[in-house]
């Protein structure tokens, strides 16, 4: 068994190792370029759809509204990643980890936009007439039939991933977290989870999009607050902290306190490592998400899903992230949500740990709902619409087991494969870029804000 983990851990290192990176960061960067930065000029623009797609538009197709599929996309995106991940970045690779973060997530914002925009104009009526879409309908729909193995691959890697990373990883933090701070056995715990799980879950996407409706924005905003305050006790900090974060993204952070020392190389890799897991920009799971939402053009879709990256990022990862060095314990040696409950109790000695254990729980437990409707939509590409209600069924039971075991193994694998979904999702989006091209140009056109820079480009054939 321990060398099968050690095979494991090696191919974890190379899957997620620099090759990816590079992959994940100059596809991002290709959709920049070919977009004409649209993506980065149209934030405002993001912002505004993201208010207005409160409600379903008239005529629109899609089973809920685009703020919905929005929320459902953030609350598997919004969870650990944004309190531990981007603590264990910090401790590691230094404060100048955050700044490739944002790098991370501008770049990033292309590609969100661009999986997004090819979900939905590759999305698909199941046997019950509810829309489904994503990575492997995108492949099996834009580029053909002899590409239908790659489509086949993601939804391979997706559904086992899933069960890893979505579901028992995040119950078993939640676990973890709800025992160190209120001593909450994990078999209690496991217990409710189970429960509230099943009861979101087997009502469905409507019944997801519902609760991330209200939940996600509900548990944002509550988490802002409770940063916010720490801020605020360091505000005079804040200056020397962001000039702390641009030093060392580009000069190496030498050894202080705890902190171990790094080259503005750990840092890179650590920022970017730890803003992919928590934004997944490249992991194509935000389309499966979005196709489900009502609207009347994919490129609409695209900019609303886009702004998912912006808002998990640069606002929620960034506030974690100053918190944590203007506190002053980014050098304490402490890594993961440990390092950021250390910042929270710092500046509210007393509170700071429960509050934190409450927060982390939250984002924990909407990954799970999110990530589940994910696993659903992966196995219905495989074994068809049959295996909708078995799936949710085991989805649920899986929760107990994984907030009571040890899963580092379990962490490992899910790990592995999720870098694994990358691959045929990057691959389409190249191949599939003039499209997305395209249907932008033509959007803007139509709104009156053509993209002259954004040359058209002939697509695969099928």
């Amino acid at each position: 068994m321990q060398s099968l983990q050690d095979f494991l851990g090696a191919f974890n290192g190379l899957v997620w190792g620099t090759p990816m990176i590079v992959l994940i960061l100059g596809t991002g960067l290709y959709l920049q370029l070919r977009l004409g930065f649209m993506p980065l000029r149209r934030i405002a623009y993001g912002f505004r759809l993201i208010w207005g797609s409160r409600r379903r538009a008239e005529r629109a197709e899609g089973e809920i509204s685009p703020f919905a599929a929005l929320m459902t996309a953030l609350s598997a995106t919004v969870g650990t990643g944004n309190i531990a991940g981007v603590a264990t970045a910090i401790a590691v690779g230094g404060p100048g980890a955050l700044f490739w973060m944002w790098v991370t997530a501008l770049v990033g914002m292309a590609t969100k936009y661009g999986e997004v925009v090819l979900a939905v104009k590759y999305r698909e009526r199941d046997d019950r007439g509810e829309h489904v879409g994503g990575p492997m309908y995108a492949i099996r729909n834009g580029l053909g039939r002899r590409w239908h193995w790659l489509g086949t691959a993601f939804a391979v890697f997706g559904g086992l991933a899933g069960f890893g990373i979505g579901n028992m990883v995040q119950a078993n933090g939640i676990a973890g977290a709800v025992h160190n701070a209120f001593g909450v056995e994990t078999w209690v715990t496991g217990a409710v989870l189970l429960v509230l799980t099943g009861a979101v879950i087997l009502g469905g996407i409507r019944r997801i999009g519902a609760v991330a409706e209200y939940l996600v924005p509900a548990m944002c905003i509550g988490y802002m607050a409770c940063v916010a305050v720490v801020l605020v006790v360091f505000a005079e900090r804040i200056p020397a902290a962001l000039a702390l974060i641009l030093h060392h993204a580009f000069n190496p952070a030498a050894a202080t306190g705890g902190f171990l020392g790094a080259s503005v190389l750990l840092a890179l890799q650590k920022g970017v490592a730890r803003g992919i897991f928590s934004n997944e920009a490249g992991l194509g799971t935000a389309g499966i998400a979005q196709a489900a939402g009502a609207t009347r053009a994919p490129v609409q879709s695209g900019l609303i899903g886009m702004m998912g990256t912006f808002i998990d990022t640069i606002i929620v990862c960034t506030m974690t992230g100053l918190a944590i060095v203007v506190s002053g314990v980014w050098d304490s040696g402490a890594s993961g949500a440990v390092l950021s409950a250390s910042a929270f109790e710092a500046a509210m000695p007393g509170v700071g740990k429960y509050l934190l254990a409450v927060c982390l729980a939250l984002f924990a437990f909407t990954t799970i709902l999110g990530w589940a409707y994910y696993g659903e939509k992966c196995w219905e590409f495989l074994a068809g619409s049959a295996s909708r209600t078995p799936f949710r069924i085991v989805w649920t039971l899986a929760v107990f087991p994984g907030a009571v075991l040890s899963l580092d193994f379990a962490w490992l694998v899910a790990d592995t494969l999720n870098a694994l979904m990358a691959i045929p999702n990057l691959i389409s989006l190249l191949l599939l870029s003039p499209v997305i091209v395209q249907a932008t140009r033509e959007y803007f056109e139509r709104e009156n804000g053509a993209l002259p820079q954004v040359a058209p480009a002939r697509a695969p054939g099928r």
